[in-house]
């Protein structure tokens, strides 16, 4: 019985293997037909790369030298489409180029026979690789293309393809690395693209060689840093926030980023060394005088800060955070004073105090009237003190209406 059924089925295979074989052939024969008259190529693509998906297929030569006969006839009528302005879809001729590279560089494997103990000399490489390298510059215009698009998924494809080329026995003798100078810049926006998608993956594949693109160097400094801060690195964060701060103390990431932590952990000291380096890069920046103000008030350093604010409002007047903490200045050292035992000297100098941060944080008050969380506070106990009932009944309502 069983004999008899295995004879069933060798006679199964020999009367259709035949057949298959038959419709394979007539796929391709329809695909160079297609390929020959120019028309219905992506359906032609499609027939071949549904033959392909078939194991039995995967190291047919004719049927990848057909795939890529017909991607290159779709990537010329579309070079010509666009050569000549006429209406074609660009991101149709970006998507072309790339499919190609990714193909040929699966057939390459298959034309090397590098899936076999002995692989032997690629009949197809040179010629691939010689037009591979000749529309190479597309798959870098593909990936700024997306970018303008905010496709941040697809243009990564793009720059990661032009990068890995470098890698792969296709292209063996081209040395993209060394003599490609756009390699750098490629790296760049793949790690810019990482960043976007907040996939630090991506953002840290090419960060090496990002780091050869000098002119933006600040930036892939920035990138670096967060993505240690997306993955919750903070020793790595903090690390890559000094480098980049050492390296760029001007550029606007890494600075306030810095301070921030330190402010968080308390530590005033360290933020105030850090302002004062950055004041060393330039010192007339507001910035950086108005956050060591800042740091000095946090220090109890009450007269320095208020000079340096002072000096900041001479410069301009409708600078609110600089009235701030000048008012926070005095006020602070009013609440200070009150701690201790009081006497009627220091109930005097107490009130002298919250006299003198009165008008600047009514002023700040009147320049920032959305920052109660800053100014209410203080005025309230300012009013309390001071026995002003008409001031003390407004703040006193708004208080409650935040409530």
């Amino acid at each position: 019985m069983k004999r008899n059924n295995l004879k069933k089925t060798l006679l199964y295979i020999l009367m259709f293997c035949p057949l298959l074989v038959f419709a394979q052939k007539k796929q391709i024969a329809t695909a160079r037909d297609l390929l020959k008259a120019g028309k219905e190529l992506k359906k032609a693509e499609k027939s071949m790369r549904t033959l392909l998906e078939d194991s039995a297929n995967r190291t047919n030569t004719k049927i990848w030298v057909v795939l890529c006969d017909v991607l290159i006839k779709q990537y010329e009528q579309g070079n010509e489409k666009l050569y000549l302005k006429q209406k074609y879809d660009t991101a149709a001729f970006f998507s072309v180029t790339k499919r190609i590279y990714e193909t040929m560089a699966s057939f390459d494997s298959i034309d090397a026979r590098l899936y076999t103990p002995t692989p032997i000399r690629p009949k197809y490489r040179a010629r691939h690789a010689q037009l591979l390298n000749s529309i190479r510059p597309n798959l870098f215009n593909g990936g700024t293309y997306f970018i303008h698009t905010k496709d941040y998924n697809t243009a990564y494809d793009y720059f990661d393809n032009y990068i890995k080329s470098d890698k792969q026995s296709l292209f063996v003798g081209y040395d993209y690395e060394h003599k490609d100078a756009l390699m750098p810049h490629a790296a760049y926006w793949a790690m810019y693209c990482g960043y976007k998608l907040k996939d630090t993956e991506k953002t840290m594949r090419h960060l090496r060689l990002a780091e050869r693109d000098t002119s933006m160097l600040n930036f892939v400094r920035q990138y670096e840093a967060d993505a240690y801060l997306v993955q919750k690195d903070t020793a790595k964060y903090v690390k890559a926030l000094q480098e980049g701060f050492k390296e760029y103390p001007n550029f606007a990431f890494f600075f306030p980023r810095l301070v921030e932590y330190y402010v968080k952990k308390g530590d005033n000291e360290m933020a105030l060394h850090i302002t004062n380096k950055a004041l060393e890069a330039d010192s007339t920046s507001v910035l950086f005088r108005f956050t060591k103000s800042t740091a000095l008030l946090n220090l109890g350093r009450y007269k320095e800060c208020i000079d340096i604010c002072l000096q900041l409002i001479k410069e301009n007047d409708k600078f609110a955070d600089a009235y701030c903490n000048i008012g926070l200045a005095y006020f602070d050292q009013a609440i200070e004073l009150a701690k201790m035992q009081q006497s009627r000297s220091k109930r005097t100098k107490i009130n002298k105090l919250y006299e003198t941060a009165m008008p600047y944080l009514e002023q700040y008050k009147k320049l920032a009237p959305k920052a109660r969380d800053k100014w209410l506070a203080p005025l309230y106990t300012i009013y309390l003190n001071l026995n002003m009932g008409k001031e003390f009944d407004e703040i006193d309502r708004l208080r409650n209406e935040n409530k």
